[in-house]
């Protein structure tokens, strides 16, 4: 049926391996998703759209069961192997990377060590824009 899509499904690995990451992130509790309730809900999706992508490659005939079947497996594998490197390997590497001057010219950040990186970053914004109009409202009165 199929013979030009490739061995496994790159769909599926991806999906998975993405399903996998998310999973170990929400479980480890970056992200901000403290609520056990909405947890389980952002855990249902990636892993939903992954079974849907399987599931929609064999049936619109690019692949085999076993060609998404081995791209899942593989997905899984691979997401939780690289969510171990990161975790554990690279993790003391971050600061490093930031101070480098391609993390300086990129403007790379670590925010491994921020516990709600968009509770932290939604603060310091409106912080920001509070200091700026402030300031702007300084120099209208001074002027």
């Amino acid at each position: 049926m199929c013979d030009s899509h490739g061995w496994p499904s790159s769909h599926s690995q991806y999906m998975f391996f993405f399903a996998v990451y998310f999973t170990l992130l929400t479980c480890k509790g970056i992200g901000g998703i403290w609520n056990v309730r909405t947890k389980w809900a952002a855990l249902f999706l990636p892993w939903s759209l992954a079974v849907l992508t399987m599931y929609s490659r064999v049936y619109l005939g690019y692949h085999t069961v076993a060609q998404v079947l081995a791209g899942a497996s593989l997905g899984i594998l691979l997401g939780g192997l690289w969510f171990w490197v990161v975790n554990s390997m690279l993790f003391c590497y971050f600061p490093l990377i930031e101070e480098s001057p391609f993390g300086r010219f990129f403007y790379v950040k670590d925010t491994s060590h921020i516990s709600d990186v968009l509770k932290f970053e939604y603060d310091n914004a409106r912080a920001a824009r509070n200091t700026m109009a402030a300031r702007k409202a300084m120099a209208s009165k001074s002027s």
